[in-house]
């Protein structure tokens, strides 16, 4: 990717450029659905990233030119406007935030490009919006504060593109560290850097199948799940032990009314017990012991199939490949569900013939054609 946008800019701009940044893509390891319930994620950065090559203006625009989609942009920042180019948006959604921030922000004509998955779950937008805050920060000279840039694409994407979205996948885009998770808390943004499992592989599987009815059925989930935490009288479901979901499942159900109806509590136990494993990982992490993180990780995959539903053949069957194999410590799906992605812990000496043998087994099974990838715990956002 380094060398390809190094060479795409000279042979545009006839110059070098004078910064490349790139802003890495993530996969969450375990804590799914957690975010948006206030709870606790364990994502890391994924080796693929969006990248930018770029040199400063003397004026107030930017030019930038997609090689992935053949596409240009440009755009004056004192005068923003919403266009029809969805991938543009996300640029100019992250200039007008932190214009709304008070940065001061230079122009500036780049060159973008990218291998994040787009549509898998790997966060390809907020990679996007991290390169495009970045960038800016490079030719503007402002101080790289990595929580601070993380709400601001967080709110470009809630503002400006109009999609609700929680503050995860900006986060570890921006303030990963290479080797370790990123164990975030949802609710006070507090975040911590967990070192992986020696000797172990994260191997990233993409079903190829993209979510089709993922925004309606995603804002069910979340009313969902804010009706069980009125239900118990909490602001978010963070606020309720699983003792208490089992409390209510056993409840004699004889008075209309007086219990949470079965398929929120159905979504609030994935929710409870979803924070109990992300807690439990992190603790694993820091033993070392890849073959408990790796029961958490199927554990999870049972409670998003069976309790808040948001997998698919594709994905069912993707996981059940992995774990069929001997060296699979565990896998489950990863992102919102209702397809992309799945994840698998397996060691690093046994990683691409895994890789090799699940994606077979998939493709005689599905008939679809997989991308399966190793990949380490990268670094966040950085200038090359």
């Amino acid at each position: 990717m380094l060398t390809r946008v190094q060479v795409a800019f000279h042979s545009i701009f006839r110059s070098p450029p004078a910064f490349i940044v790139r802003a890495p893509g993530r996969v969450n390891l375990i804590g799914e659905h957690t975010d948006y319930n206030e709870g606790f994620v364990l994502p890391m950065a994924i080796d693929r990233a969006v990248w930018i090559a770029l040199r400063p203006r003397t004026d107030r625009r930017v030019l930038v030119h997609s090689l992935d989609l053949n596409l240009s942009a440009a755009f004056d920042l004192d005068s923003l406007t919403r266009g029809k180019n969805r991938w543009e948006e996300y640029i100019k959604g992250v200039a007008h935030e932190l214009q709304l921030a008070h940065y001061h922000l230079t122009g500036w004509e780049g060159i973008l490009t990218g291998d994040v998955p787009r549509g898998a779950g790997l966060s390809s937008s907020a990679a996007l919006e991290v390169a495009t805050a970045r960038a800016f920060a490079s030719v503007s000279g402002f101080e790289w504060d990595a929580l601070r840039i993380a709400r601001i694409g967080q709110r470009a994407e809630n503002n400006w593109l109009e999609v609700q979205t929680g503050i995860m996948d900006q986060s570890v885009s921006a303030g990963a560290k290479a080797g370790h998770a990123f164990f975030l808390d949802c609710r006070s943004l507090e975040y911590q850097h967990i070192p992986l499992p020696k000797d172990i592989a994260v191997v990233v599987m993409d079903t190829s199948t993209r979510r089709g009815l993922v925004d309606s059925a995603y804002n069910a989930r979340r009313s969902q799940c804010e009706r069980a935490a009125k239900f118990f009288g909490v602001k978010a479901l963070r606020d309720v032990g699983v003792e208490k979901i089992e409390e209510e499942k056993n409840k004699t159900k004889n008075v209309k009314g007086a219990w949470l109806d079965d398929v929120a509590l159905k979504r609030a136990r994935h929710v409870v017990t979803e924070n109990a494993r992300v807690l439990k990982a992190v603790e694993a992490m820091r033993l070392n012991d890849a073959v408990t993180l790796g029961r958490l990780f199927n554990e999870s995959h049972v409670s998003l199939r069976d309790d808040f539903e948001v997998t698919n053949d594709a994905l069912n069957w993707i996981v059940e490949a992995a774990q069929a194999r001997s060296e699979c410590l565990g896998a489950r799906m990863t992102g919102a569900g209702f397809g992309g992605c799945a994840v698998a812990l397996v060691p690093k000496d046994s990683a691409e013939a895994f890789a090799k043998a699940v994606g077979a087994e998939y493709r005689a099974r599905s008939g679809k054609e997989t991308a399966i990838f190793v990949s380490e715990a990268g670094e966040g956002a950085s200038v090359v």
